[in-house]
């Protein structure tokens, strides 16, 4: 009778696992569609002649390979020149950052330097504080945007409920190969998950390459905020909606080498850990309805993966002498596993071109990113911050 009870409970922890897991990355967004086709909050902006003074602030430490091609970029952006500044903020680059960025000082480009390796967050606190722009925008050195970007990330801004808007990235392979691949996928599945957000409400955090705020709405971070995640969950705190705009795009070149990848994904998640657990009380239902939903499934729901897939690898060990189909799965998911760990000992990237390969990829990616989350969540718990970054490339 034990042994009974203990199977079924079994059965119950593996198939709860499944169907969180799969929650987590594809039903929670067919939730969202079904959501929209019910109700929906406009967004109600006119084009206007108007147009707001804007700062286009670009983070570096150590970016002098992607620099040049970044502020010309910038200086291409198809923006009254006269309501546009540009500022590159440096966190101690001890490269040639400062005199690339004073060859284009002629230019208007403004360089603001911080010795100490203070971190990202900090740097961010120092110079919005010295703005006297109406909308920030906020960008990475490698982001390179169509000439439309800043008009359509400050469009929203029309109507006076929108506090933050963000707009999309797309992830160029380099010579990452599958994994950039990959992770161009799940930045595709991203992007109409915040697109779907939107339409209720508000979306979940913003796109760290490409977003944009009411320089007023700005509150000064602890250093080790992410400030992608944070400073739109304190806007929404604060009573405003942030929405993707799908007409805001850039594009960005994935880390040419895995492991910097990968240190990269645990970085964030860590940092993203962080962000949900300090700002907690957006999770409360009672407080904040529809975006604690949001929240919860959008970010909550992806950080425990990692402890599902355990969950759902032990019971599957548990179960497989119960039923010729758990021992099948067992098989697939040791083999995955396996391939998984070969490939990341030996080669850095799966093989693409073949249908098959391209499948193995998403999964060896998924697995990539929630090994890096369950580390995270090891240095979570360490209390490891990540104050300061380094360029993944």
């Amino acid at each position: 009778m034990f042994l009974l009870e203990l199977n079924t409970i079994m059965q119950a922890v593996f198939f709860v696992s499944l169907g969180c897991i799969g929650y987590a990355y594809v039903g929670y967004l067919i939730v969202l569609w079904v959501l929209t086709r019910i109700v929906t909050v406009p967004t109600n902006y006119e084009p206007t002649s108007v147009l707001p003074k804007v700062s286009l602030i670009i983070s570096v430490y150590n970016e002098e390979a992607v620099l040049p091609d970044k502020l010309t970029n910038s200086l291409q952006l198809d923006y009254p020149r006269e309501l546009l500044e540009v500022i590159v903020v440096s966190d101690g680059s001890t490269d040639g950052t400062a005199e690339i960025v004073k060859s284009f000082a002629d230019r208007g480009i403004i360089l603001k330097s911080y010795q100490g390796r203070i971190g990202k967050t900090a740097c961010l606190n120092r110079a919005v504080a010295d703005l006297s722009s109406d909308v920030v925008i906020f960008s990475d050195a490698n982001a390179m945007y169509p000439p439309n970007t800043v008009r359509a990330l400050i469009a929203p801004f029309t109507d006076s409920r929108i506090g933050f808007v963000t707009g999309g990235t797309s992830y160029v392979a380099g010579s990452n190969g599958q994994m950039g691949e990959s992770i161009g996928v799940y930045a595709q599945l991203e992007q109409m998950t915040k697109l779907l957000e939107s339409r209720l409400g508000s979306c979940v955090g913003a796109d760290g390459a490409m977003f944009a705020i009411r320089r007023l709405l700005y509150e000064p971070l602890d250093q080790a905020d992410i400030n992608d995640l944070v400073i739109p969950l304190k806007i929404v705190r604060a009573g405003y909606r942030g929405i993707y705009s799908p007409h805001a795009s850039c594009v960005e070149v994935v880390a040419k080498e895995s492991t910097k990848e990968f240190a990269r994904q645990v970085r964030i998640a860590a940092r993203t850990i962080r962000a949900v657990m300090a700002q907690r009380a957006l999770l409360n239902p009672f407080g904040y309805g529809l975006f604690a939903f949001q929240l919860t499934s959008h970010k909550l729901c992806k950080l425990i993966v990692p402890f599902l897939l355990l969950a759902l690898f032990v019971t599957n060990i548990a179960l497989v002498g119960s039923s010729p189909l758990y021992l099948l799965l067992l098989i697939i998911q040791s083999l995955v596993f396996l391939r998984t760990w070969m490939v990341v000992k030996y080669s850095g990237a799966p093989a693409s071109g073949s249908f098959a390969g391209r499948m193995f990829g998403l999964v060896h990616s998924f697995l990539i990113v929630n090994t890096a989350v369950g580390i995270a969540w090891i240095r979570y718990w360490k209390g490891d911050s990540f104050t300061t970054w380094a360029p993944a490339r």
